[in-house]
């Protein structure tokens, strides 16, 4: 395997138009989890993917491992669990960013949350070249922090690990097992490769002082929202600006981001390619409505990820943009 990802999937309900939760008549299905999110991603994008997770023996377990094994995912290290339900949460149509924005999670007690050093295939687990990790499943319970723990622990031999801090403090606030911020600057320590938010760092303020904070992982990239994001590699710093984008729905992003870059990792492409690469999967999950988008053809984002800084400034990006096969020095709008 390319990449494994590790991680919590739920059945997620989208509404069928907008307003209240409270307002809305009917929701249509879908599947959401930043892990699983990755996987399909990179298995859309021609990688070999597994995802691995516990869901419950139901239907909606039985539909999250079959919509995922359709992207091209490998699925066969997935448990189910007979005794605990797979999880579920509702959202409103808002950007997730503002107050307005309404999600009701259904995951305590989750099959998810049941995922421990015992209860998983630590082998499937290692078997990629990549272990893809995230900051939401050490949350879910004292035995997924302890699977975290073990698999962010340095021990020769390990595949290059991927760890996404993706901070959400209203799973924290529920948690009786660690302080939200210090668990994760912990386990970040452990990582080879390390994803965070600057809005999410510890507080810190800028990059380099993230950095200074969090100096153990090879590479450290720091995500600036629309101002870019800024890659530390050993002594290099590399900063690429984020693209004009015509925003459909601010979902799925960050995850999207992180599978181009560790696409682009994968290849073995200079840093400040794989930032593009990163930039280039998270506008294709920005100009969607859902969580998942259709990546860019190989040889169309290797294009558009090689155009001087002027040609990449000039770039805005609109629906439809992954379909778009024009010539690499044209700048791409809405259609």
């Amino acid at each position: 395997m390319d990449v494994v990802a590790l991680g919590e999937s739920m059945v997620t309900f989208l509404p069928s138009r907008p307003g209240r939760l409270a307002d809305v008549p009917s929701f249509d299905r879908a599947i959401g989890g930043a892990e699983s999110n990755l996987a399909c991603v990179l298995a859309a994008a021609g990688h070999s993917a597994r995802w691995v997770g516990r869901v419950g023996a139901d239907g909606f377990g039985d539909h999250l491992v079959e919509a995922i094994g359709a992207y091209g995912v490998d699925v066969s290290a997935v448990r189910r669990d007979p005794a605990r339900p797979t999880g579920i949460y509702f959202r409103t149509a808002g950007d997730r960013a503002t107050d307005a924005h309404e999600v009701a999670y259904y995951r305590a007690g989750s099959a998810a949350s049941a995922m421990s050093v015992d209860t998983m295939d630590l082998d499937a687990i290692r078997s990629g070249r990549v272990l893809h990790l995230s900051g939401i499943t050490p949350a879910l319970s004292a035995d997924c922090l302890g699977l975290m723990r073990e698999l962010t622990a340095r021990r020769p031999g390990r595949p290059l690990v991927s760890f996404d801090v993706n901070h959400r403090p209203g799973l924290w606030r529920d948690a009786g097992h660690g302080h939200g911020p210090e668990v994760l600057l912990e386990l970040a320590r452990g990582a080879d490769l390390v994803f965070v938010g600057e809005d999410e760092a510890w507080g810190l303020g800028g990059p380099e002082a993230v950095r200074a904070a969090l100096p153990e992982p090879e590479l450290l990239v720091v995500k600036q929202g629309a101002s870019g994001a800024t890659a530390f590699h050993g002594a290099d710093v590399t900063s690429v600006p984020a693209l004009h984008v015509d925003v459909v729905a601010a979902v799925g992003a960050g995850d999207a981001f992180a599978a181009g870059f560790l696409s682009a990792t994968l290849r073995g492409l200079p840093v400040r390619e794989r930032l593009r690469h990163g930039h280039l999967m998270a506008a294709a999950a920005l100009t969607v409505p859902g969580d998942l988008a259709t990546p860019p053809a190989r040889d169309h984002a290797d294009r558009l990820a090689a155009l001087d800084d002027t040609a990449w400034g000039r770039l805005r990006l609109g629906p439809g943009w992954t379909q778009d096969v024009r010539g690499a020095d044209e700048e791409v709008r809405t259609p």
